[in-house]
């Protein structure tokens, strides 16, 4: 009888056991595809010097390089910003450590500007150092409808319902609600003016909110609109790294510029992120994205996809209004440090990434991610690594079973949030097929 007892204690032991090694710890979530959807880096502002100084009482400072074009600090923050990129693909097994073997599997698609595809370049040379990594563009003098819709085969948006949709946002009360961001109009005008007298009087804070209807865009009161303009060159005169007189004639610090940002915050919202508009100007974008990643996900060519099956990196180099868009579509927020909520500053990035859940049959899920250096890394061109990375924050999606853990939404949940966020008459292929472009100096044309 002890015999027997001492036999089923050791197989009741041998059973537990067995139980705890087929179960065993909860097994990493593998990483199988990224999204990097990343605004250009730095640029020289879009305005000529001729049109700046009609709204400060002495002249701007000269970029070196043509209105919109990517200064070469800017090069610089994205080849730091591929770097960091690179370490994190390769800590997550995506990327090889050695070798060009990983070059046909990384899409860089960039839309036409000279800042775009800089960026794209400079990504490309230290996501892969020392191989040759294609860039994708539409032709030169083509339009690429993934970052700029509009034209023939796109529906018209409807105006009327964008207006409604901004006034409805703002209240009844729009007088007030500019009047909370009269010291950023202030702090503007003392930086532009300090007691002089420039050729156009500007930045009197209006008395209303005006909106003006075009085709297919709304424009804002002049005197948010041109504040929101001048205060994000301000911005960019700072994230460059210029010094003295260069940097807002020497009257510009950090709390005068992040009060002057609140004019961009506020115009880039209402006329980007406003629900009707983002999806007349987003769907195109966020239907390729989602293409891509149905593709990535089902290991079958998906037509509509950017990159071949196989493809693991897919890096897409466009604009503000683009992330400003996807956002507003999606209902995504962040506060990354240094910034105000939901900026989107100069390379600056949102990222999806498609993980496949070793301990869930294999089944896939999304996370998604908002990526942007500081001010201040981009100021002095901090190198980055894992150890000292950019700022990051997990952004909530709201699909179904978010509550799973985390931020993470499974694929199927992640897909209906997308696609019910789409709006098909908005959508529309590629006018002109991409092809790979040739590198080229970073000062441009």
């Amino acid at each position: 009888m002890r015999q027997l007892r001492t036999l089923l204690l050791v197989l009741v032991a041998w059973m537990a056991a067995a139980c705890m090694v087929s179960a065993g710890p909860a097994a990493t979530p593998q990483l199988r595809y990224v999204v990097i959807i990343t605004r250009h880096g730095v640029r020289s502002p879009t305005w000529t010097r001729d049109r700046l100084n009609q709204y400060s009482s002495d002249p701007w400072p000269d970029w070196g390089v043509p209105p919109g074009y990517l200064t070469p600090h800017g090069r610089v923050l994205m080849q730091l910003m591929g770097t960091y990129y690179r370490a994190w693909l390769l800590r997550e097994n995506l990327l090889g450590p050695q070798g060009c073997v990983d070059a046909g599997r990384i899409y860089i698609h960039v839309d036409t500007d000279q800042r775009t595809l800089e960026t794209g370049r400079a990504l490309a040379e230290t996501l892969l150092p020392g191989c040759t990594l294609a860039v994708h563009s539409v032709p030169e003098g083509s339009h690429d409808p993934i970052f700029s819709p509009g034209g023939a085969g796109f529906a018209t948006p409807d105006m009327d319902i964008a207006s409604r949709e901004i006034q409805e946002r703002l209240g009844d009360n729009a007088a007030h609600f500019l009047a909370l961001h009269r010291p950023a109009f202030e702090a503007l005008q003392s930086v532009l003016v300090d007691g002089g007298s420039p050729p156009q009087k500007l930045i009197e804070p209006p008395d209303g909110l005006s909106i003006t209807k075009t085709e297919r865009s709304i424009q804002l009161s002049d005197a948010l609109s041109v504040g929101a303009s001048l205060g994000e060159s301000l911005m960019l005169e700072y994230a460059d790294g210029m010094q003295g007189k260069d940097l807002g004639w020497g009257r510009l610090d950090t709390d005068k510029l992040m009060r002057i940002l609140e004019l961009h915050a506020l115009s880039s919202d209402l006329t980007r992120r406003t629900p009707y508009l983002a999806r007349t100007r987003g769907s195109n974008l966020l239907e390729h994205v989602l293409l891509s990643m149905e593709q990535a996900e089902t290991g079958k060519a998906v037509p509509g996809a950017l990159g071949a099956t196989g493809t693991a990196v897919l890096i897409l180099s466009g604009h503000d209004t683009n992330l400003a868009n996807i956002s507003g579509m999606l209902g995504l927020s962040w506060k990354l440090p240094g910034y105000l909520p939901d900026d989107t500053p100069p390379g600056g990035a949102l990222i999806f990434s498609l993980w496949q859940e070793r301990s869930d049959g294999g089944k896939y899920s999304v996370r998604t991610h908002y990526v942007a250096q500081t001010l201040e890394q981009m100021r002095s061109a901090t190198p980055l690594a894992l150890a000292a990375p950019p700022a990051m924050q997990e952004v909530s999606l709201a699909c179904s079973d978010a509550a799973r853990g985390g931020n993470s939404c499974s694929w199927d949940s992640f897909a209906d949030v997308i696609q019910k966020a789409i709006d098909n008459r908005f959508v529309l292929g590629l006018t002109a097929a991409p092809t790979a472009q040739g590198p080229e100096p970073s000062a441009g044309k």
